[in-house]
């Protein structure tokens, strides 16, 4: 087979072979019950926010659910969605579009072992450390957004994902 018939087999192949990794439904994500929000995090109540402006938009076109928390010294904002999607992207985007200067910090692990990536966040005077993991209900984590997408895409997790981000004053 040669040609114009050899390309198209060859795409309908391609396309075939990567649909998994985009089977992000229209509507959100597949059925999945949401939890509940923690009442704490690395042994430490956890007490909520309001959503600021900025969040509150972010949150409107996000197919899961966000929530802003403090534990009396750090901000922490919890995402959790029931499968993959490109609306959860790395914090340091977020921090970056609201006008903070960012440079890399060296990765973290949290009290419960999992790798974080993190960032220096500065803007008016005002320092922070950030640092950023997901998990899902298996146990699972990851310390970047794209290695989680790609992980969940292609072998889902039942139960969800959770994405921590962590500012601590620094």
């Amino acid at each position: 087979m040669r040609g114009p018939a050899a390309i198209a087999l060859a795409a309908a192949a391609l396309a075939a072979a990567a649909a998994p990794a985009f089977r992000e439904r229209a509507g959100g994500q597949p059925a999945s019950a949401f939890p509940g929000w923690p009442n704490r995090y690395e042994g430490r109540a956890l007490s909520p926010v309001p959503l600021q402006p900025r969040d509150a938009g972010f949150a409107r076109g996000f197919p899961g659910r966000v929530a802003r928390f403090q534990d009396g010294r750090r901000q922490i904002v919890l995402r959790w969605t029931a499968g993959p999607t490109r609306r959860l992207h790395p914090a340091v985007q977020c921090f970056r579009g609201a006008g903070y200067a960012v440079r890399p910090a060296p990765m973290t692990r949290t009290a419960a072992g999992a790798a974080s990536t993190c960032f220096r966040a500065t803007r008016d005077g005002r320092a922070l450390t950030v640092c950023e993991h997901l998990t899902d209900a298996r146990g699972r984590s990851w310390s970047d957004v794209s290695a989680w997408w790609w992980s969940a895409a292609l072998r889902p997790s039942a139960g969800g994902y959770w994405s921590y981000v962590v500012a601590d004053p620094a």
